[in-house]
């Protein structure tokens, strides 16, 4: 049964101002394990990737009905698995989440569905 479900859209250039103005701004977002896969990235790509990061943990936010005020960026991780598609590590929800990334060339967007009493 789907109990939840979040939506996030983010301007690329909203996260690149961030980075450049706040020091420390995605190492406040991300994982050390999400860090480290940052640290590997250049450029647009880096920028790309921690926007899809915290779109997602917004989403996820907006599934569970709390906002990101009462879940912080660090109790959400978002790992890829052996395909590239992008899932929830780490998150307090004990069922199944579905995770959607997207990006275009300006914007990013993410999709969160919470689910109980999932099959697979």
């Amino acid at each position: 049964m789907i109990v939840g479900h979040g939506i996030d859209i983010e301007a690329l250039a909203s996260i690149q101002n961030a980075v450049e103005k706040r020091e420390g701004f995605a190492r406040r977002v991300l994982t050390d394990k999400e860090m480290e896969r940052f640290a590997s990235l250049k450029g647009r790509r880096q920028i790309e990737y921690l926007a899809g990061r915290w779109s997602a943990k917004e989403a996820f936010s907006k599934a569970m009905g709390t906002g990101i005020g009462k879940l912080g960026f660090q109790d959400l991780e978002v790992l890829n698995n052996e395909r590239g598609a992008p899932y929830f590590s780490k998150s307090p929800f004990s069922g199944k989440v579905w995770l959607s990334i997207s990006h275009t060339d300006q914007f990013v967007t993410a999709s969160v569905i919470l689910e109980e009493n999932y099959e697979n």
